[in-house]
């Protein structure tokens, strides 16, 4: 007759079931712990200290001076470049912001439909995408020259007048969010896109069966389910465009935001005050102000989309 098997002391048990326990309560915070070491070191902190710097008299090679309170942020508000530099930069961000969000949602629609070489036609859409931001301001400062550029030649060639890209403020804006357009209308595309092909097709089937046409369709099945989507792509483009360097710094030759700084941009602003004038006190300022700009228009953003979706929740 078999020795029955040896049962194993309760103290055993209870240890195990303790760090079994332990274990499903810190593990996960010890997964996701590197993530919020990695944004301490490389964003918090920053941030914290651009907050610090501001505060004081900072000299880009004397180092800390004086403590100076928000005398830094009182020379920014009352300055004419302050206020210059941010009609700019809301005037470029809703020239290529609300243009590009449509244009990504159109073109996620033609890309969700039954193509041939699907594939083929959402790589090609990311292409611009890849292309470095110099390489695109480069071959667009030649297209928008204002004496060669391809664009004059066609309005010329059209009998109409050419335009002053660089000189005009207006049309300068327009030059440069055709840029930014160019760049990121894919990229969000194809994030549009990834939600689209996410939605039940039986939604579809439903509403063609209730006989709503395609338009119809798109209004009241596409666009309520890309509502999530749609808020991410609004809020990220809505930082992207706010702190928009690259285009306008590489507009002319000078990268200074134009002869009168009429495409001068916050962020040109913050390096010129930081790099030129040697002052990273008052350049802090203005990314401590930039950063609230930021957080107000994301906060604003985010109201007005769930405000949107509840009346229309409401409404059905």
């Amino acid at each position: 007759m078999p020795a029955p098997a040896p049962v194993p002391p309760r103290g055993g048990r209870r240890g195990r079931g303790r760090l079994g326990r332990l274990d499903s309560t810190v593990s996960p915070y010890l997964y996701i712990a590197p993530f919020f070491l990695l944004f301490f070191v490389t964003g918090l902190f920053p941030l914290v200290y651009t907050g610090w710097v501001a505060l004081h008299d900072w000299d880009q090679i004397m180092g800390q001076g004086e403590f100076v309170g928000m005398a830094n942020y009182v020379d920014v508000l009352t300055g004419r470049g302050f206020w210059r530099a941010l009609s700019n930069t809301i005037s470029i961000f809703v020239l290529s912001s609300v243009p590009q969000i449509l244009a990504a949602l159109l073109i996620a629609t033609l890309l969700d439909r039954n193509l041939r070489a699907r594939t083929l036609w959402r790589m090609g859409v990311l292409l611009p995408y890849v292309v470095a931001p110099v390489a695109v301001a480069l071959i667009f400062n030649n297209l928008f020259a204002d004496r060669f550029g391809l664009i004059n030649l066609l309005l010329e060639t059209a009998g109409m007048e050419p335009v002053r890209w660089h000189s005009d403020r207006f049309a300068s804006h327009v030059a440069i969010a055709t840029m930014v357009n160019f760049r990121w209308t894919g990229y969000n595309a194809l994030i549009l896109l990834a939600a689209m092909q996410a939605i039940p097709r039986d939604l579809y089937e439903q509403a063609s069966i209730d006989g709503a046409n395609a338009w119809r369709q798109f209004w009241s099945v596409t666009v309520p389910m890309l509502r999530p989507t749609l808020i991410f792509v609004i809020i990220t483009s809505t930082i992207g465009g706010l702190q928009i360097f690259d285009e306008p710094k590489m507009y002319d030759q000078f990268g200074r935001g134009g002869a009168d700084q009429q495409w001068q941009t916050l962020t040109i602003y913050l390096y010129e005050l930081g790099w030129t004038r040697a002052d990273f006190g008052m350049a802090s300022a203005v990314a401590v102000l930039l950063f609230l700009l930021i957080v107000a228009f994301g906060v604003v953003n985010f109201l007005l989309t769930r405000r949107i979706a509840h009346d229309e929740g409401g409404r059905r």
